[in-house]
């Protein structure tokens, strides 16, 4: 990691994130969420990065299934790349807010059509009673909005998570990785290298 790196986070995860886009085969901007509920019971997936900038890191999905009940519940949330080809890691912690309804409506307007009758049709998360019962709520989708543009539903929104802690983790030779750990102290980030 560079010198001039280790003063602003958001520089050094510009500069890896598109390092990762231009070297991994799939989905440079998958990350690891991991929320917990109120009883404090733990879970992850993956999601998409849509978005990152000093504000946050921003990220779309169903307000109806588990990720979106657990921040509800428990605003504070955990965000992990890995980018293998490149031997590298990022841990993001924080808490996690709602983004706006405009930020939402202009990103749910730039997904693909597919996608975005797939927002109405799917109960994320809850038991489907057999895929033939999907496909048809797709096509129940499809035939409404046949033409024009398609709004986004109601239950569909995005989520800005602000860091508290950002962690890159670089790997070298005989395990003596590189880590270096961004605090955010009021609005300020100080820095410290951790052990490998």
């Amino acid at each position: 990691m560079a010198d001039t790196d280790e003063r602003d986070p958001f520089l050094l995860f510009r500069r890896w994130f598109d390092e990762a886009k231009a070297a991994e085969p799939n989905d440079h901007n998958a990350m690891t969420l991991a929320t917990a509920d109120a009883a404090g019971r733990p879970s992850a997936r993956m999601v998409l990065l849509k978005d990152a900038d000093p504000s946050g890191f921003i990220f779309y999905t169903n307000l109806e299934s588990r990720k979106s009940r657990d921040l509800a519940a428990n605003p504070q949330a955990a965000l992990l790349f890995h980018w293998k080809s490149l031997r590298r890691q990022v841990r993001i912690e924080g808490r996690v807010t709602p983004v706006s309804d405009a930020e939402a409506d202009a990103y749910f307007a730039t997904r693909a059509r597919g996608s975005q009758i797939g927002a109405w049709a799917s109960d994320q998360s809850r038991p489907l009673e057999s895929r033939f019962h999907l496909e048809r709520r797709v096509a129940e989708v499809t035939a409404r909005y046949l033409v024009g543009s398609i709004p986004r539903p109601p239950h569909w929104s995005g989520f800005r998570l602000r860091p508290e802690q950002i962690e890159f983790w670089q790997d070298k030779p005989f395990r003596l990785h590189d880590r270096l750990v961004f605090r955010r102290e009021r609005e300020e980030w100080t820095t410290v290298r951790l052990f490998p």
